[in-house]
């Protein structure tokens, strides 16, 4: 297999050349994960993906947003009432959590995000 070309390190006036990206002096620092992607990582537990998503849509298959409209619409997704944000009792607790369409978990999604961020900016 060929060997890539040498060429000068990405960093701004720094002329070594190397064969992928930056010379090690100014490799670049991994960065790190926020925390809302570790919360994501809840999301990929066995107690959520065995136990707790199945059952909350076999309790309630219908989206409960639409059905409070007069609209039966079936539930993809369950949702955290109040949004957890790592905290693993509200994460874990049934009553905190209901079944929604993906329409409507993307606006409750989206309209807490946008209060959130209105609500930092006084701040």
């Amino acid at each position: 297999m060929a060997m890539r070309p040498m060429r000068p390190c990405r960093h701004p006036g720094c002329g070594k050349l190397v064969r992928e990206g930056y010379c090690p002096a100014h490799k670049p620092a991994k960065a790190e994960r926020k925390a809302s992607a570790r919360w994501h990582d809840l999301y990929n537990l066995p107690l959520w993906k065995e136990e707790l998503r199945p059952g909350q849509l076999l309790r309630e298959p219908f989206c409960r947003s639409c059905a409070q409209k007069g609209i039966r619409t079936r539930a993809t997704v369950v949702d955290h009432i109040k949004p957890h944000r790592g905290d693993w009792t509200l994460f874990c607790d049934p009553d905190n959590l209901q079944s929604l369409c993906k329409g409507c978990h993307d606006r409750k999604t989206a309209r807490e995000q946008w209060e959130e961020r209105r609500g930092n900016r006084g701040k």
